[in-house]
């Protein structure tokens, strides 16, 4: 149980290192006064999402996460619906490295831990993007902006792959099987 608190507490500060953020934008971001707003960077988190979930072969099933805003920054989720068994789990990741290296995205911290997988990175623009394999193997994908102005945040516009699970509190294991990534998973 310790081992598993301890790797737990280190992709949290991991999380945190990424995300970070301050008032005027200028540590994530490096750009002064931004002029891009809440809704504008859930637009481009949007955008960051669809574009690795694209790039993932053979396609995944995914659903909504829940938006949350900050004083200046938004965060959009989404949860793969599909099972990613153990033994495909590094090759899931190792897809999403490569694009994100190949998006140019500078890779912060990559948790090769095989309970807590998780990779860490940063676009050019300053948001911040995570992938992190929780609990029975679910897949999570995060984008954080970096300090925007404030407005109203719609949600998003994309219909997800299968089901959606919003208004539910907690999204359910995943629970749709591929036969190439849940390979081996009972």
């Amino acid at each position: 149980m310790k081992g598993k608190v301890g790797r737990a507490a280190t992709v949290l500060i991991l999380v945190a290192l990424a995300s970070s953020c301050t008032k005027d934008g200028a540590e994530v971001s490096g750009i002064e006064g931004s002029r891009m707003d809440m809704q504008e960077a859930a637009e481009r988190a949007d955008g960051i999402l669809d574009a690795v979930l694209a790039e993932i072969q053979p396609g995944v099933e995914w659903t909504h996460g829940p938006t949350t805003t900050g004083v200046c920054d938004v965060t959009r989720r989404r949860t793969v619906m599909t099972i990613v068994s153990a033994g495909r789990r590094g090759s899931f990741l190792g897809l999403v490295d490569r694009f994100w290296r190949k998006s140019e995205y500078r890779i912060k911290a990559v948790n090769d831990d095989v309970d807590v997988p998780a990779i860490f990175a940063q676009t050019g623009d300053g948001f911040g993007v995570s992938l992190i394999v929780g609990d029975k193997g679910q897949v999570f994908f995060e984008v954080d902006s970096p300090c925007v102005r404030e407005s109203d945040v719609a949600d998003p516009v994309a219909k997800p792959s299968g089901p959606s699970y919003a208004g539910i509190e907690v999204i359910p294991r995943p629970n749709v099987h591929s036969d190439f990534w849940s390979a081996g998973a009972s």
